[in-house]
């Protein structure tokens, strides 16, 4: 579902529809799977923890939700507008943030320091372990 596309992001293609309310989505256990793989550190930590994508200009953070389906993002009817999608839904490529970036991003969104493994809840990008859920 994601490869490997530079220093601070995967690459994916998703199904991109608007969904009611403010706060975009994908398949909780894709989250679950994206999460664990990319955002957790050795031992057992939430896997709840937002998934920071980017959808044309505009970064966002992405909670699990059971009523999304597989391989889809469901963003903001909002999110939408701001975008060349014009006939919902549409299978589209979104960036998904790599834990740096992610820590980064979620840092100066909440106005706290990007350095530092516990800056936004996030581990460093030091864990030995492969890089990410490019096979997801």
């Amino acid at each position: 579902m994601f490869e490997r596309f530079s220093s601070g992001y995967y690459l994916g293609r998703l199904y991109v529809e608007p969904r009611d309310g403010d706060r975009a989505a994908i398949a909780r256990a894709t989250h679950e799977q994206v999460n664990e793989q990319l955002y957790t550190g050795d031992g057992v930590e939430r896997t709840d923890l937002p998934v920071v994508m980017k959808l044309g200009t505009t970064h966002f953070t992405v909670a699990g939700d059971e009523s999304v389906p597989s391989e889809t993002l469901a963003v903001p009817e909002s999110l939408v507008a701001e975008t060349d999608i014009r006939n919902p839904p549409t299978l589209s490529e979104v960036f998904l943030a790599k834990a740096g970036r992610a820590r980064q991003l979620l840092s100066v969104a909440e106005g706290l320091p990007a350095a530092g493994s516990d800056a936004a809840g996030l581990p460093a990008d030091d864990s030995g372990r492969p890089d990410g859920p490019a096979g997801i």
